[in-house]
């Protein structure tokens, strides 16, 4: 358990630096949004920042929450050590007073009178790259985003690597529990791993397998369904009702149902 003040930002470290940035921090978001509203997730990809990244919550009980959950889970072979970061991210502060300008380099070196070292300048570097960062997260995306949660998920035109349902038809959804589920009106982007991340994080879950709809949505888009297999019909009831109706990106709400 951290012991620095509580933040609604955590600092996360000890992952896995193979993974490219995009598909890490989308990764985070999707297991970090179970706990809270995310503003942002910065992924650190210095020379002397690599494993690590912050995930900033629009309140304290989230973050708490996610640090509770989720220190020493295994993420990409490793155990994630998280602690609350010892500042307030950026887009924390411009959420608190709207007229909030970050300190330049120079406002920063002149109001400390001193050039850091030490601890000090490692703590500094490391924020100067969460801004930066930060930046970087926030020209990627567009300007009409909507207010509601939604996963970052990076774009994959290859398709499943499975086959769509064999007769053509979406299974029929069953009112009955079952420890069967499926997943319905998944962009084209979404894959095995990133759907898995969303589920592990319920007690029972053993695998997950997308696959292309046979039929689009009603906006005429392709998509993608998924089968996912828990241990028994009340711990797939739990994930159910947790992710039915949850924002994959935005425009593209995943229904969740027994077969």
């Amino acid at each position: 358990m951290s012991s620095t003040q509580p933040n609604a930002t955590l600092y996360i470290k000890n992952l896995n630096d193979k993974v490219k940035k995009e598909e890490l921090r989308a990764q985070l978001f999707a297991l970090f949004t179970t706990y809270g509203r995310i503003l942002d997730v910065v992924a650190l990809k210095g020379p002397k920042m690599k494993g690590q990244a912050f995930v900033v919550f629009t309140d304290l009980a989230g973050a708490t929450a996610a640090l509770r959950a989720c220190e020493g889970m295994i993420f990409y072979d490793k155990p994630m050590h998280i602690e609350y970061a010892k500042t307030k991210s950026y887009a924390t502060l411009r959420r608190e007073d709207p007229n909030f300008v970050p300190p330049t380099a120079i406002h920063t070196q002149n109001a400390q009178g001193a050039r850091p070292n030490g601890a000090a300048a490692e703590k500094r570097q490391r924020d100067d790259r969460m801004d930066e960062d930060v930046r970087d997260s926030k020209r990627e995306r567009t300007a009409d985003s909507d207010d509601g949660e939604e996963m970052e998920i990076e774009d994959d035109e290859d398709g499943a690597k499975s086959a769509a349902p064999a007769n053509g038809q979406v299974p029929a959804a069953s009112q009955q529990p079952s420890a069967r589920l499926m997943c319905l009106n998944l962009p084209q982007e979404v894959t095995d791993d990133v759907l898995a991340v969303l589920f592990q994080q319920y007690q029972g879950f053993q695998s997950v397998q997308v696959v292309p709809s046979p039929t689009p949505n009603a906006a005429g888009q392709r998509t993608k369904m998924a089968y996912v297999m828990f241990d028994s019909p009340d711990l797939a009831s739990v994930a159910k009702e947790a992710l039915d109706g949850f924002t994959l990106k935005k425009g593209w709400v995943m229904s969740v149902s027994y077969i």
